[in-house]
């Protein structure tokens, strides 16, 4: 076993958070080792409990291929990163913090999420999304700045088994046998018939210390909204997003149905969106988007320029998949152009208020199906160009806008990779080799798509033509 010189401290610091966590859970039998990726869900590996010292000294291990892993879990030969050069393994190293009890497991378990090392340089895999992120926010802490960061994640509780077509069914309302067949938007009664899977969510999300906040039900049927509370990290605020969606799945389940985080899985419904509020805090913690007026101060000014100007180089980390793209439709709710207005839903980046500790922008391009580690890097990428490039956002749209006058957010994923791959912008977001294998993934996963020949075409063609 390697001696891991670079990540003593953390290894250290985890060691001890196990000891304490076996103290407190002496029946522990079982430990899931959680890993994000590019897309898809999250990987991993299940260890007995007398091997949480072993995760503590280094000594479990996962492919780096994993990183790279498409949505259907198999590796994309193009990226040369699996059996192409031998398929070597890398060193799970825990995230400080994140080991926590499983609520809904049938025996004692614990989680913890991991990043991966490299073997023989004892760095991190400059791949890991995790990783990236890091290294973005360290562009702020190097100005003496810290991103503040919440997310919102709209999805839908849908039915365990599928339509006779694949597609996904609404749930029934629990304690009967009618479906939800009707807008729900801020429905009370609705949230009272699902109060035990949204109550045992919340619950869930305070064992895992998870800053569950508001919950509403939105459009679609069967469809809600969790809002997280804001942290001084953009790295703990993407890890809670990306396990509170675990938390949703899994309570789902238990309770006999299931949830999907797909941006629309249902052509005549509201997609569901990925919002991000965003604000920076200066070295005495106070907040720089903050003014003194209802317009926005030059810091925050700067920073919405930026993110409109980075907006379509990294709408693939925004919109990563073919579903992605079926969301962004005209009068949806979600976004079709590069704009950006105070407190007005139709933008892409919403500024709900100027002035005081609650100075901030709202980012809401993305779909529910996007990578919080790649979507926040994103954004604070765009917000760090912008500063340092003092961009300008242009006039605020108002109700009476002329959207046709702004750049259109594209509605081809083929285009938003092809942009992506050929941006220098992008690039700048964390490395030249994990922006040209990110495009290659897309691309792998495109071309499944594009080659793949559905009912519904021959239903349409193979008779008619």
């Amino acid at each position: 076993m390697p001696t891991l010189t670079a990540v003593q401290p953390q290894l250290e610091q985890f060691r001890l958070e196990a000891d304490a966590f076996l103290k407190q859970h002496p029946d522990l039998e079982k430990i899931e080792v959680l890993y994000a990726g590019f897309c898809g869900p999250l990987r991993g590996k299940w260890l007995p409990a007398e091997m949480l010292h072993k995760l503590a000294e280094g000594g479990v291990r996962l492919p780096l291929s994993t990183v790279a892993l498409d949505v259907w879990g198999i590796d994309v030969p193009a990226t040369g990163l699996a059996i192409e050069r031998g398929d070597p393994d890398g060193i799970c190293i825990p995230v400080p913090g994140t080991l926590k009890p499983v609520p809904w497991a049938k025996v004692p378990t614990a989680q913890i999420l991991v990043t991966l090392f490299e073997i023989e340089d004892q760095k991190p895999n400059p791949l890991d999304p995790r990783y990236i992120l890091e290294t973005v926010e360290k562009k702020f802490q190097s100005k003496g700045l810290t991103p503040v960061v919440a997310t919102e994640l709209e999805f839908y509780f849908i039915d365990i088994e599928s339509g006779p077509t694949g597609l996904p069914l609404p749930p029934y309302i629990p304690g009967t046998n009618q479906r939800l067949e009707a807008s729900q938007i801020y429905d009370l009664d609705i949230m009272a018939q699902f109060e035990p899977i949204l109550m045992e969510i919340n619950q869930a999300c305070k064992i895992q210390d998870i800053p569950a906040d508001t919950t509403i039900s939105e459009f679609g049927h069967g469809q809600f909204e969790i809002n997280l509370l804001h942290v001084p990290s953009a790295v703990e605020a993407a890890d809670h997003c990306l396990l509170f969606k675990r938390v949703v799945r899994h309570i789902a389940r238990k309770h006999g149905m299931d949830v999907t985080f797909m941006s629309k899985p249902y052509a005549e419904e509201t997609g569901s969106g990925f919002h991000v509020h965003t604000s920076l805090l200066d070295a005495e913690g106070t907040n720089v988007f903050s003014g003194t007026t209802e317009e926005a101060n030059p810091t925050l000014s700067n920073a919405i320029g930026g993110l409109l100007d980075t907006m379509l180089d990294m709408q693939v980390l925004f919109a990563p998949h073919a579903n992605s793209y079926r969301r962004l439709q005209p009068g949806s709710y979600a976004p079709i152009t590069c704009c950006w207005g105070y407190d007005h839903r139709a933008a892409a980046i919403r500024v709900p208020a100027t002035h005081g500790k609650g100075a901030r922008l709202e980012h809401r391009v993305s779909g529910a199906d996007a990578n919080p580690y790649l979507v926040v890097s994103a954004i604070l990428e765009g917000i760090h160009q912008g500063l340092e490039n003092q961009s300008n956002p242009g006039i605020p749209i108002t109700p009476e806008a002329d959207l046709t006058q702004y750049d259109h957010l594209t509605g081809n994923w083929e285009v938003a990779i092809q942009r992506w791959s050929q941006s220098e912008t992008a690039k700048q977001m964390s490395t030249a080799e994990f922006h040209r294998l990110y495009g290659i993934s897309r691309k792998a996963e495109y071309d499944v798509f594009a080659t793949t020949i559905t009912g519904f075409e021959c239903q349409t063609y193979a008779k008619k033509v």
